[in-house]
């Protein structure tokens, strides 16, 4: 037992000694992050969101009196509306639904779009077993890329899309700094992860970027289909912020050295 002892007292001497390293802490002093209270859905909006149709009027919207609007669902009807709001960074939630029965086929069944800042659109269309071209479907950025997946629902049930929208940046100069990206979830599955645009979203020529204002309005096509809308609510976001207050790697003073 003797010998024992000494052989692990031995052992023991011989173990590096292990030093605890410093917290890293980064320096930078945040702004509280706001409280919010989120929805009690999935898709309820959530206390700090913008109430853009709420099921009874298309008040916020210019041209909303061309659309008909009943029992909680906005149809698309005489032209596009348009938020008198503006929007850049957001989150945006909006809830469709296809004619039924289908009619048409194509780009003809079901056709509508929701455009960020009026000129960047997702596309809404009937796209349960109906064929068109893929960066035409519902979910595509029209003309730039098919979604993913097609996560469509047939005519008699709801869509829903979850559209995380990153604006873009121009110089003072209206040259682009940064383009826009889109993230988007169709009934709960992600079909845009963070997708980098080429520009606008035309039907007769290429995508360019053509400066414009920081925030624009959201805009609902009207493509002569009577797709219905509701539930759709919208948060711009601002990313947290703080101040770098002092070096990372100060500790009362004594400047430690960078855990590599």
């Amino acid at each position: 037992m003797k010998k024992f002892a000494i052989a692990a007292s031995v052992v023991l001497m011989a173990m590096p000694s292990v030093t605890r390293a410093a917290e890293y802490l980064n320096g930078i002093e945040w702004k509280p992050p706001a409280i919010i209270t989120p929805g009690k859905t999935n898709a309820g909006a959530p206390s700090d969101a913008i109430i853009l149709f709420n099921g009874t009027n298309l008040d916020g919207w210019k041209n909303g009196e061309n659309w008909t609007v009943k029992d909680g669902i906005a149809y698309s009807g005489k032209g596009k509306i348009t938020t008198l709001e503006s929007f850049g960074d957001c989150q945006l939630h909006i809830e469709w639904k296809a004619p039924e029965p289908a009619k048409g086929s194509g780009q003809g069944r079901g056709n509508s779009g929701v455009f960020l800042m009026d000129r960047y659109e997702i596309q809404v269309l009937d796209s349960y077993e109906n064929e068109t071209y893929h960066d035409g479907q519902a979910g595509a950025i029209y003309k730039q890329t098919p979604p993913a997946v097609n996560a469509m629902r047939p005519p008699s049930e709801w869509n829903t899309y979850d559209i995380f929208w990153t604006a873009p940046r121009f110089d003072e100069e209206g040259k682009l700094v940064s383009p826009a990206y889109i993230t988007a979830m169709h009934n709960g599955v992600l079909i845009l992860n963070h997708f980098e645009l080429k520009g606008d979203t035309p039907f007769n020529r290429p995508p360019a970027y053509n400066p414009h204002p920081p925030t624009g309005p959201i805009s609902l096509q009207d493509h002569g289909n009577p797709v219905g809308f509701r539930n759709i609510w919208i948060r711009p976001f601002q990313a947290a912020t703080g101040e770098q207050v002092r070096d990372p790697f100060l500790r009362n003073g004594a400047k430690e050295t960078p855990i590599k």
